[in-house]
């Protein structure tokens, strides 16, 4: 891997955002991400190099450690703010279309459940696995769901809850999904939820954790 790249890796999958940030101690004072892309960009790396050769794997690192417990909710949630410094920078290349993405992922917390770590979660692994990310927030009704993926055709769709007073809103929401558009690749995660449940309800996959469901989109793109 180039050196630059195998520097920005390395400020993603530890959390490193910019030159500012003081987090992790071991980085305090080096250039982060943000600094890294442009870097990067000014020696002539392509925006498709370094999203496939430093950010996706990276992030990829990032959920392979959290699914094995190996880092906890405070490292991702670093690792993801520093992909969010290096993405700004890329930006301006997804626009101009020079910079494609793998395909439009919508997320959302069912109707009824106001919870987003989750959501935040499987967001930031999605984003950073290289897909455009339409995040619909909390409390989503089946309307919006519908409405989301009419604006987004081909879109793959997750859905999350933390309650299990929502997993009928769940139900509902894929039924609704299924009966109107029913090519849309429907994914559920959440506390609650398990893999008999998902098929009860006619999704098409359940992702216990981030990366399961990055895997699930790679493997449906």
């Amino acid at each position: 891997m180039n050196e630059i790249l195998g520097k920005l890796f390395e400020a993603i999958e530890f959390g490193k955002a910019d030159k500012t940030s003081p987090y992790p101690p071991a980085l305090k004072g080096l250039d982060g991400a943000k600094e890294y892309t442009i870097s990067a960009l000014d020696a002539g790396i392509t925006p498709k190099e370094i999203l496939e050769e430093a950010l996706i794997p990276a992030m990829g690192c990032v959920g392979k450690k959290f699914s094995e417990n190996k880092i906890f909710v405070p490292q991702m949630l670093m690792s993801a703010k520093a992909m969010s410094a290096s993405m700004i920078q890329l930006k301006p290349f997804f626009a101009s279309g020079e910079l494609k993405t793998k395909g439009t992922f919508i997320i959302g917390t069912v109707k009824g459940d106001l919870h987003d770590i989750g959501k935040n979660l499987v967001s930031m692994i999605v984003e950073g696995g290289g897909w455009t990310l339409v995040d619909l927030g909390v409390d989503v009704s089946s309307d919006r769901f519908i409405d989301a993926i009419r604006k987004n055709p081909g879109a793959i769709v997750g859905l999350s809850a933390l309650l299990t007073t929502t997993m009928g809103s769940m139900a509902e929401i894929v039924a609704r999904i299924k009966s109107e558009l029913p090519d849309t690749k429907v994914l559920v995660g959440g506390a609650p939820v398990n893999m008999d449940f998902c098929q009860t309800i006619g999704a098409d996959y359940y992702a216990p954790n981030p990366q399961l469901a990055v895997d699930y989109l790679n493997s449906v793109a």
